[in-house]
């Protein structure tokens, strides 16, 4: 992996150093044989582009600022550990480069995420997604989210468990019927239950052991039980919790509000949201089944191995093919 310092109509100085920052933009060109095209998403700290790539194919470029030389050392060995794994519900990472001012991601270029399945479902009807479409989601993620967290990956001649550390619908994306996790920025590495935490992710999502600086092996889950109430009830179930860092070591979240979920629902979500991290679901498949049957439903695969959500059928039925299919249009290019 080898610095690029990109071409760009536009610039600019990064602060007090008097390098020039790339700056992306339509018609740029980050690395050789990539051009970006459109915008297709932006964060506090990153944007995602989609680009043409040397093969002609499009691909997603997200670019994520370096101005901190430590911080974007640790970003970078995590992305390239991340970048060797392979599960079928992890996007994959095809390339990554630091160039002047940037990490740049190269990944494959998906239909949509969580986030906007939420929105066109909230403003075309008002209402959350059907448990059973948001179950085939969210199953998904909790494979892909499980693999992470077993402690079976070799890195830096370790062998650890990886917490992705960022879990909300902007990071799940969808590819026609599969939920691809994505955004490994802050996937930390741990060889116990427990591990020091100096970087924090999104703070609704958090898991109150972040607040104090630490990470725990059941953290990942907490945050994919956010995630499942907000696709749910369009709102999250602890108020916002304090946005000056240094306010948040001796904060402690309310208990949360389930009311909106149907009861059978809330003691199941209430477990994954416990504050102390033994007491909640030893997996997050455990937490998702509990929330799949709760609701009438349960995973299943068909003969050809794919994963479908349905009804808790009273007898067996021939499996069919899967109506969960949910494509939304690329945003347009004006």
């Amino acid at each position: 992996m080898g610095a690029y310092t990109g071409h760009s109509t536009v610039a600019t100085p990064m602060p007090g150093s008097g390098t020039v920052r790339f700056v992306p933009e339509v018609g740029a060109s980050p690395v050789p044989g990539y051009q970006l095209i459109r915008l297709r998403g932006h964060g506090g700290f990153a944007t995602v582009w989609e680009a043409s790539s040397p093969t002609g194919e499009p691909v997603a470029l997200k670019f994520m600022s370096s101005a901190n030389a430590a911080s974007t050392s640790r970003e970078l060995r995590s992305l390239q550990a991340i970048k060797s794994l392979e599960h079928p519900n992890l996007l994959k990472l095809r390339h990554v480069w630091s160039t002047a001012g940037n990490i740049v991601l190269s990944m494959d270029l998906a239909e949509a995420s969580l986030l906007d399945l939420l929105e066109v479902y909230l403003e075309a009807t008002g209402k959350p997604p059907e448990p059973a479409r948001l179950g085939l989601y969210l199953y998904q993620a909790a494979m892909a989210l499980d693999f992470l967290n077993a402690r079976k990956h070799r890195i830096d001649g370790r062998t650890v468990a990886l917490q992705h550390g960022d879990v909300k619908p902007n990071n799940i994306l969808l590819v026609g019927d599969t939920a691809l996790l994505c955004d490994y920025g802050l996937a930390t590495p741990m060889t116990t239950t427990l591990t020091s935490c100096p970087r924090q992710g999104t703070l609704e999502y958090c898991a109150p052991e972040v607040f104090q600086g630490q990470l725990s092996d059941k953290s990942d889950q907490f945050s994919l039980a956010v995630t499942y109430f907000i696709m749910r009830t369009f709102c999250f179930p602890f108020p916002a919790p304090p946005e000056e860092r240094d306010k948040l070591k001796g904060y402690i979240r309310p208990e949360p509000d389930l009311s909106p979920l149907p009861p059978a629902e809330r003691p199941i979500l209430a477990r994954a949201l416990s504050p102390i991290p033994q007491m909640r679901y030893p997996t997050c498949l455990d937490l998702m089944t509990g929330l799949l049957n709760a609701a009438g439903l349960r995973a299943t695969r068909d003969n050809a191995g794919g994963l479908h959500v349905g009804p808790i059928p009273t007898s067996a039925t021939p499996s069919g093919k899967s109506s969960l299919r949910f494509t939304i249009p690329p945003p347009s290019s004006k």
